[in-house]
């Protein structure tokens, strides 16, 4: 463990008017709350918070933040409050400590709806003082780098939550070492097979080639030194993550990938990061394709520099970054660059942005968005993306995540004009909707009166806001038809659980899963956005049927005596979630009518053969068959996504049988496997958005009284 004279000393490198008296206090403070306690590998408990302070002392961070990380865990692990932490640190700390706590406790890996309202508090918490998530990132990062310690499964978990949440984060507040660290050690725990093997590989290949990180550095120190341009140049291998990354993205071995190395050139000014540019690209040939300027163009983070990928010695690519020296900095640390110090006075960046305004602006865009998943599915895009900049006719920049389309450049300029979008020209050309754009390319909507957003559109999307007024505008446009499918699941869902779908009861579910209203919350149901499964647990946690209990076909129905089988009426093909009743038939079987059938009017006069009968609670394996009508248009690949559809849902299409063929449309009947009525409601949801389906129902018919096979 660092002792605190140590501590202090790699705070003085950099802060020579450091409180030392006050460091000394929190470290033995800490040491002594944690007396006792001990880690997972058997060290002392306070090695962990002193490791968490050092690690923010290589980012040259301030007194607060340091003394934070020594006490980051007392409120939460020990017998020290907040009041006692104000009294002897001040407020400030006190406030730091107590958000890194918050922190803690939120289990970012958990359900999709906690998750997302975690993912609310987290930005809330970086909102008020970012150094709280830097304390957090820099205790993530000291638990990973000591995971061997943790239970298998716990290291599972914490490294999935590390590559999903806290590595992009990073990167995303402009610390590219800790992301590329974060995820190279998740990597080993998540696929140490693949890690491995890449290192083999690494180790084969500079055996074969030699040095050539050092041949290429010395290359290009030469070249530049001829330019006279004062600079640095340094070279590394990329780490195995981002390898891996590579390969899966482009789905090719490691031998064919080529720019696994990177070389970082630092200038002394800006004008001879262009100088340094044009004597690469003279030295060596540029990758078409591979040139960014985040100089004229920088990220939203602050970052700045020159990418550009040349082919080097024997072909082979490398990727070179050319910055300044203060470019550099804001590159290495990121919103740290905001807290650092030098020389004992507050470290002045020209270049540092505070991304506590990207905070402000995602908490803001996102805090408004009553639903949770849509909070979560914009949120993790906005982190994950790398940025593309793109030019209205007018010229005026507007920066979209990688991958987007200009139908995100469209919803980017205005919600009006997303939805009323018919057609894009790139750089002058007509291009589908779901072209994927590239930087500097000028970018020209056009719209027209009375078009509404597709639900194609969807898929089309890639930014957070525009699937945002994609989904409200599709929303509103099925709201009362939704509402009514959604009326009826609700009545089934609490039917389940022994209660009644009582306006008081949805508008309940609807307070806490933080929707407007009942009709809000009955739409979301009917359109497959929200499950009864949520909607009972937001109303009675106790009575929610549990995801983990499997239903046995054979024990599907609740209410017949031993021994006696059941089968599923061919009229009405009744699926879990849905009313039933029971007709007892000659021998000991039953068959089962959905309550609804119209068969039944048949027996109205023989109540004696009547059985009130149920389905068991829990989730059924996708074993019930029924039958659809559609009205398909008549053009190639239409089935095929018809049928891709079905099978993205979990479906499966046991049967299909051409009713009627046209040259312009097809009808047919499609049997397909299902677990419950939700399961048949998000397949119809999808399919009724799919803009080639005409038309599409359940087929019931009372004169199919031919019974399935017995279940027994």
């Amino acid at each position: 463990m660092i002792a605190a004279e140590d501590l202090i000393a790699l705070v003085r490198n950099y802060n020579p008017k450091t409180n030392e008296a006050l460091i000394h206090a929190a470290y033995d403070y800490g040491r002594e709350m944690h007396e006792g306690q001990f880690r997972r590998s058997g060290e002392p408990y306070f090695t962990h918070p002193v490791a968490v302070a050092a690690i923010l002392t290589e980012q040259k961070l301030d007194d607060a933040t340091l003394i934070t990380a020594l006490l980051h865990d007392t409120i939460e692990d020990t017998k020290s409050t907040y009041g006692e932490v104000a009294d002897k640190f001040g407020d400030e700390i006190a406030s730091l400590v107590d958000g890194v706590t918050k922190l803690t406790n939120l289990q970012l890996s958990s359900t999709e709806t906690k998750q997302a309202e975690n993912f609310r508090k987290l930005f809330m918490a970086m909102s008020k003082d970012l150094r709280v998530i830097l304390v957090k990132l820099a205790d993530r990062l000291h638990n990973m780098r000591t995971i061997k310690a943790m239970k298998p499964e716990k290291q599972q978990q914490k490294a999935r939550e590390t590559m999903d949440i806290y590595a992009p984060l990073a990167g995303r507040m402009g610390m590219q070492w800790m992301r590329e660290e974060l995820e190279d050690l998740a990597f080993r725990v998540l696929n140490p097979e693949a890690r491995a093997s890449i290192i083999r590989r690494f180790i084969t290949l500079q055996r074969e080639t030699g040095d050539v990180i050092h041949r290429i550095t010395s290359d290009m120190r030469h070249e530049l030194d001829n330019a006279h341009i004062e600079a640095e140049v340094f070279g590394r291998a990329k780490k195995p993550y981002s390898i891996w990354r590579k390969m899966q993205e482009k789905d090719m071995g490691f031998s064919r990938l080529s720019d696994i190395y990177g070389f970082r050139i630092i200038t002394r000014s800006e004008a001879d990061c262009y100088a340094a540019l044009g004597v690469i690209h003279q030295r060596w040939r540029a990758v078409p394709g591979r040139f960014k300027d985040y100089i004229s163009q920088p990220k939203s983070n602050g970052y700045r520099s020159i990418h550009t990928t040349v082919s080097g010695r024997d072909g082979k690519r490398v990727e070179v970054q050319i910055r300044t020296r203060q470019m550099h900095e804001v590159a290495e640390t990121g919103v740290a660059a905001h807290w650092s110090y030098r020389d004992g006075i507050r470290a002045q960046n020209p270049f540092a942005v505070d991304p506590a305004k990207w905070i402000a602006s995602l908490t803001e865009q996102f805090d408004a968005e009553e639903d949770h998943d849509e909070f979560l599915e914009a949120v993790k895009l906005e982190m994950y993306s790398d940025q593309v900049f793109c030019f209205t006719p007018k010229g005026d920049v507007v920066k979209l995540p990688k991958g987007a389309t200009p139908l995100d450049f469209a919803y980017a300029i205005h919600t009006r004009i997303g939805a009323a979008c018919v057609g894009a020209k790139v750089d002058g050309l007509r291009v589908p909707l779901w072209t994927r754009l590239k930087n500097g390319q000028s970018v020209e909507i056009i719209t027209a009166q009375g078009q509404t957003p597709q639900a194609t559109w969807l898929d089309i999307a890639k930014t957070g806001k525009a699937k945002t007024a994609i989904r409200r505008s599709l929303r509103e446009a099925n709201r009362e038809r939704f509402i009514k499918l959604g009326q009826e699941l609700a009545r089934s869902a609490f039917e389940h659980v022994g209660k009644k779908a009582s306006d008081k009861a949805l508008e309940k579910a609807a307070r806490t899963l933080r929707l407007e209203d009942r009709e809000t919350l009955l739409a979301r149901l009917g359109s497959a956005e929200l499950t009864s499964r949520e909607v009972i647990q937001a109303v009675y946690p106790d009575l929610a049927p549990k995801d983990d209990v499997q239903v046995d076909t054979e024990r599907a129905v609740i209410g017949l005596t031993p021994g006696q089988g059941f089968t599923r009426a061919r009229c009405c093909q009744p699926l879990p979630g849905e009313r039933i009743v029971g007709i007892a038939q000659r021998g000991s079987g039953v068959t089962v009518h959905a309550i609804d059938c119209e068969a039944l009017s048949e027996l109205e006069d023989q109540p004696d053969r009547w059985l009130d009968l149920h389905w068991a609670d829990g989730t059924h394996p996708a074993a019930y068959d029924v039958t659809l009508i559609l009205t398909i248009g008549n053009d190639a690949g239409v089935l095929g996504r018809i049928c891709t559809l079905i099978g993205e849902r979990g479906a499966n299409i046991s049967d299909l049988e051409f009713l009627d063929r046209k040259p312009d449309f097809y009808r047919l009947l499609v049997d397909i496997d299902l677990s419950d009525a939700e399961h048949l409601h998000s397949v119809i949801s999808a399919l009724e958005a799919e803009s080639d389906v005409a038309s599409i129902e359940r087929r019931r018919d009372a004169t199919l009284l031919k019974p399935s096979v017995p279940t027994e």
